[in-house]
């Protein structure tokens, strides 16, 4: 196995896409000490509670857990602290106006390492979706996996 193919990180945020209706997506980098990211390439992170807020001018991303790094002396990281998310000013700016409308979010969905080495994680514009949205949802999900089952038996 190459060095490359062990890098590979990709932690998802599976519920965001079922709990809300993606409205644009973006990449954004973070501001990480050298413990975070050491756990994060040891797959030791989670977003699956988080979201992105703003701090004053920054976007930062909140509740964002990754793990203590194990060989780190007592300069270890605290591990659910707000880690700042590089953007382009225009890019913060057109989320800062989504924001002002009522029922948009942003949310993580996925967080993974780029080519160049550095973390990265996508992060979306959403609309939080009703109850019967979900249902079709839900629906959709179980026509397509019941296609893809009649597809395989047939071949």
């Amino acid at each position: 196995m190459s060095k490359a193919e062990k890098s590979k990180v990709s932690v998802r945020n599976r519920k965001a896409e079922f709990e809300f209706e993606i409205l644009a997506k973006f990449i954004a980098g973070m501001v990480l000490a050298g413990s975070e990211i050491k756990s994060i390439r040891n797959h030791k992170a989670s977003i699956a509670e988080a979201y992105c807020a703003f701090a004053g001018d920054d976007l930062v991303i909140r509740n964002m857990n990754i793990e203590e790094y194990s060989h780190s002396t007592y300069f270890n990281h605290e591990p659910r602290r707000d880690r700042k998310l590089l953007l382009q000013k225009s890019e913060l700016n057109k989320l800062r106006t989504k924001l002002k409308d009522k029922g948009l979010t942003i949310v993580p969905l996925h967080l993974f390492i780029s080519d160049s080495g550095y973390a990265k994680v996508e992060i979306a514009l959403a609309k939080g979706k009703k109850l019967y949205d979900k249902r079709e949802s839900l629906k959709d999900k179980d026509l397509k996996r019941n296609l893809s089952r009649s597809d395989a038996f047939r071949d």
